[in-house]
């Protein structure tokens, strides 16, 4: 296996190929990596994957690809992503603090003796951090667990384990305060500097701040298995019902009916509708409004096929041509004739000889038409008389 020879080059494969260990990593949960997903990524160069391969960067199983535990571990850890909650490191730097001091009291060099203060200096930050890390991860796996478990024994048994997980960390922290404070009271009077002070001021800060959120986690803890004792009885009701009910003894068994009368929960009320009419003014002048119109027209048209109505047929009567026959009367021809003798007009109209049957009061108003169009052509006097109460003008020609 090939290794990395210096830092440098460690840095620069990793930021050669960030844009597929972002990929990979945001993947991690789902299914591994598959290899031409992978090549693609690296413009098809089968050596920059095999030079990731060689130096177990990412690790290759068949047909897919994975980041190694160690670097998978480390992008967790500095994005505050990690899952795993390991106290194994709180207390192997606790014992790591407690071997240094002693071969500090048993070292005579000074220079050998400065190695391990600085050794005991960044374990204890170490401590720290590592410890306010753990609690915040096991906050977060907590609201996890209990939101997205579906299992309801695999919750339960889970929020158990994490809460063994929290009783560890209480312990750990108990045991670095009681390191820092009685156990090796000597070294820390003898040994301490400006920044070893610092360094423990800190640290008692940090371990107080966790401290703190270690018994709000267990109140969670506690919240959340009463909320699934609950839930889960519940449950369990429900499929003895469920039972009784595909067995028929439903009603024969329980007083279910009894205990539905007595319930007037808002539930069991009808659902109360308040149909909203909106104005016609925000209809025609909404533009919101005229979409949402256009969409409902749209869905109402699907499927339908309006059908235009056809007439009956036309009845053989109705195409058969008729003809008939208007005698009309040519009131040119009566004024010639008129115009032609000395008679007034009046007489002269009811004694005409027509083409057909005409009668006084079709004569009446044939008078009156003749009158209107041609009086330049007549010569109206002031004399008045009257036949069948109707009363005419004294009209003769020109």
């Amino acid at each position: 296996m090939n290794t990395f020879s210096n830092i440098k080059e460690v840095l620069l494969a990793l930021k050669r190929e960030e844009e597929l260990l972002t990929e990979m990593f945001k993947r991690r949960k789902t299914a591994n990596y598959k290899y031409e997903y992978a090549l693609e990524l690296v413009d098809d160069n089968d050596a920059r994957l095999q030079y990731l391969i060689d130096r177990s960067v990412i690790r290759q199983n068949g047909s897919t690809l994975e980041i190694d535990d160690l670097y998978l571990q480390f992008f967790e850890q500095v994005l505050e992503a990690n899952e795993e909650i390991n106290t194994s490191y709180i207390n192997e730097n606790l014992e790591k603090v407690k071997q240094n001091i002693e071969y500090y009291f048993n070292e005579q060099n000074e220079q050998r003796k400065y190695e391990y203060l600085r050794t005991i200096k960044n374990t204890l930050r170490k401590i720290g951090i590592i410890t306010l890390r753990n609690v915040v991860d096991l906050k977060r796996n907590i609201d996890n667990t209990f939101k997205n478990e579906p299992n309801y024994k695999n919750k339960k048994a889970k929020l158990i384990n994490l809460d063994n997980k929290r009783k560890d960390i209480t312990k750990l922290i108990e045991q670095t305060e009681q390191l820092v404070t009685h156990d090796n009271i000597t070294f820390f009077k003898t040994a301490t500097d400006e920044e070893l002070s610092r360094i423990i001021v800190q640290l008692k800060l940090q371990l107080h701040k966790c401290t703190h959120n270690l018994i709000e986690i267990q109140r969670q803890i506690i919240d959340f298995l009463n909320q699934i004792k609950h839930q889960s009885g519940i449950i369990e009701k429900l499929r003895k019902v469920k039972y009784l009910k595909d067995q028929f003894i439903l009603e024969s068994s329980t007083d279910i009916k009894q205990v539905l009368a007595k319930n007037n929960a808002v539930v069991f009320e009808p659902n109360p509708s308040y149909p909203l009419k909106l104005s016609l003014e925000y209809l025609q002048t909404d533009e919101e409004a005229f979409v949402s119109i256009k969409k409902i027209a749209e869905r109402k048209k699907i499927g339908e096929k309006l059908k235009q109505p056809i007439a009956e047929r036309i009845s053989d009567e109705y195409l058969e041509t008729q003809i008939v026959e208007e005698i009309q009367i040519n009131l040119e021809e009566v004024k010639n004739g008129f115009v032609a003798g000395s008679n007034n007009l009046f007489d002269f109209v009811m004694n005409f000889n027509f083409s057909k049957m005409i009668s006084f009061e079709e004569r009446v108003t044939i008078y009156c038409q003749m009158v209107s169009l041609y009086d330049t052509s007549f010569e109206i006097t002031e004399q008045v008389d009257e036949r069948n109460d109707v009363e005419f003008a004294m009209i003769y020609p020109k």
